[in-house]
């Protein structure tokens, strides 16, 4: 049995994407090599977390999950990258036990593999599509073959900082021909050191809407209501 490296595990409300306001418990897995310019969580990149058996880990989300009368039965898998190579065994056990429990599981993509042996038994797929602000290049094909194989349980989400991130996106989708299966959601950029980026977001709302409204635009709702710096919320 794996040892997994976990940064947290606690339960919030969902911040961003199609299921924004829904109820989960998080297990953020710690260590990420991708190194995106605007990550908000650079504090997971490292490998120094605290090392849980898959045991622990199941009792944390059992009791983070129990409301007494109540069950949040969603569980959401993040990071870091819970899809590097040192997570992916740990990623792929835990996945299995949850849904042994009965818990539909999310999980975080960076956008930089497709990992089918998780994928195939897990019910949503959150898989970036990195813009040029991150600093990092998602593969076309790799996007491709997400959308051919998973596509039916998936979004796909893009950071936008500026009106390059949104054309480059746009022209992605474009390429693409603009039937994928799979929402696209655009979150507006919010780093730690920002005050709500007011008239980024209105922006983008107003090049989607010039653009027919290919998109989703979908800010990070947990910012909003508890800063861009506190952590797991």
């Amino acid at each position: 049995m794996s040892m997994l490296n976990i940064n947290a595990i606690y339960r919030t409300t969902e911040g961003e994407g199609i299921h924004v306001g829904i109820p989960q418990v998080f297990v953020r897995f710690q260590g990420c090599t991708i190194g995106c310019l605007n990550c908000d969580s650079k504090e997971t990149w490292d490998f120094d977390g605290s090392l849980k058996s898959l045991d622990d880990v199941l009792a944390a989300v059992e009791k983070e999950s129990n409301l007494g009368n109540f069950r949040v039965s969603r569980v959401s898998i993040t990071g870091g990258d819970p899809f590097h190579p040192k997570h992916e065994k740990g990623v792929l056990e835990l996945a299995r036990a949850l849904k042994k429990k009965g818990f539909y599981i999310n999980v975080e993509a960076a956008g930089t593999r497709v990992v089918d042996g998780i994928f195939d038994i897990i019910d949503f797929i959150s898989f970036d599509f990195k813009t040029p602000s991150t600093g990092v290049k998602t593969s076309e094909k790799l996007l491709e073959r997400l959308l051919t194989q998973y596509g039916t349980k998936s979004q796909i989400k893009s950071v936008i900082a500026d009106k390059k991130d949104f054309q480059f996106v746009y022209d992605t989708f474009f390429r693409l021909g603009q039937d994928s299966v799979a929402p696209w959601v655009l979150t507006p950029c919010y780093e730690p050191h920002e005050d709500f980026p007011k008239e980024r977001f209105i922006n983008i709302l107003k090049w989607n809407e010039e653009f027919g409204g290919p998109f989703r635009v979908i800010g990070q709702q947990h910012k909003w209501i508890h800063g861009p710096s506190e952590r797991n919320v």
